[in-house]
């Protein structure tokens, strides 16, 4: 057995195994990023369908800032996040730094712009079509953003699960704001680059492999209800 095989073989038996320090890495990467979806959809999906709904000055100018926004380099939301929670920022009193509050605080940041401008497509594909329909029951703005979002749930859903791959996958934000401390903000892409980094390759190896299984969900999930969402609409 050479090598290769050998790693492996023991990254293999560290997921079937149930390794605990393998399972700790795993449970608090789902915590903090699907924390972090379920903010962002909170924040990104009201702001996608206003942009979509409501007409004011600049609105152009916004859907493009969002759009750039989608492109954030990580790390550079990490520093600002960083700068922002260090004693010396101006939230430094509430202590967040190197905690995974602090994780969530930046992968949020991260995928929020990604689910709005995502949601605001749907939504605004979907406004063009009940516009005359919202007109004639003289519903007011809010209730055509819940209207709009209660319509596009299942499109919504790719959106949330487009910022939930974003997130789970990131690594630099999070390694500035986290510190990447043992049984405290280790997370799977953490610590793939530092047990990398060390040559225990069979453990970066289990957790990549946990990733992967995780994005092939993710995309599976997201081809099913699109599936789903185009059948409902051709009903």
């Amino acid at each position: 057995m050479n090598d290769s095989e050998s790693i492996l073989t023991i990254a293999t038996h560290l997921i079937l195994s149930g390794d605990q320090d393998l399972l700790e890495i795993i449970l608090l990467s789902l915590q903090v990023s699907l924390s972090a979806t379920v903010i962002g959809c909170i924040i990104g999906l009201p702001l996608g369908a206003a942009l979509a709904v409501i007409k004011f000055p600049g609105r152009s100018f916004v859907t493009s800032l969002l759009n750039t926004f989608m492109g954030l380099p990580p790390v550079v939301v990490g520093l600002i996040i960083y700068l922002m929670l260090s004693r010396q920022g101006p939230l430094g009193t509430f202590g967040l730094l190197y905690t995974p509050q602090a994780m969530i605080i930046a992968q949020t940041c991260l995928i929020a712009p990604l689910i709005a401008a995502l949601s605001r497509q749907v939504t605004a594909d979907l406004f063009s079509e009940y516009k005359e329909l919202f007109s004639s029951l003289r519903l007011n703005v809010w209730q055509q953003i819940g209207t709009l979002i209660f319509e596009g749930r299942y499109s919504l859903t790719t959106s949330a699960l487009a910022g939930f791959g974003r997130a789970i996958a990131e690594v630099g934000a999070v390694m500035i704001v986290g510190g990447n401390i043992d049984h405290v903000t280790r997370v799977m892409t953490t610590t793939i680059a530092l047990e990398t980094s060390k040559g225990n390759l069979a453990l970066a190896l289990a957790l990549g492999l946990i990733l992967i299984m995780l994005a092939f969900t993710v995309n599976a999930l997201v081809s099913i209800i699109s599936s789903s969402a185009r059948k409902r609409a051709y009903a």
